[in-house]
């Protein structure tokens, strides 16, 4: 759980000085999310470290997909400017680099979540269900 939570403020820590370089606000939309992500996480953590874990798991499949069709959209924008004869500039290619590195990490998470039982959380088929929406 160290290396998970170590990890996602890395990641935290990474989006946030994208924000600041590219001088992007941040969503209005945040403290909602930080409220409904940590009612999330304290509401599986009191029904057991199983359903922690399938929180977890069904959270990471979400995150893994959403990384995932942004590197294809990335990776598919480079092609088709390689493909006219344009430069892909470094920061790009970096930005495609930092993207599959914390997707990367996520689905490291997933599958610890795997490893820890969360499929044995009582109600897990539903508890996946609704927490991926």
């Amino acid at each position: 759980m160290q290396n998970m939570h170590s990890q996602e403020a890395g990641h935290f820590s990474t989006f946030n000085a994208l924000l600041a370089r590219h001088r992007i606000r941040p969503t209005i939309m945040y403290p909602v999310w930080t409220v409904a992500a940590t009612a999330l996480g304290w509401g599986t953590a009191m029904l057991g470290r199983e359903a922690a874990m399938a929180c977890t798991e069904a959270v990471e499949t979400e995150i893994g997909g959403h990384y995932n069709g942004q590197v294809r959209v990335l990776l598919g924008w480079m092609r088709e400017m390689e493909e006219k004869g344009e430069e892909v500039g470094e920061e790009v290619r970096e930005l495609v680099g930092e993207l599959k590195r914390i997707r990367d990490e996520e689905l490291e998470h997933l599958d610890t979540a795997v490893g820890e039982d969360s499929r044995e959380a009582k109600g897990w088929p539903v508890l996946n269900t609704i927490i991926r929406g």
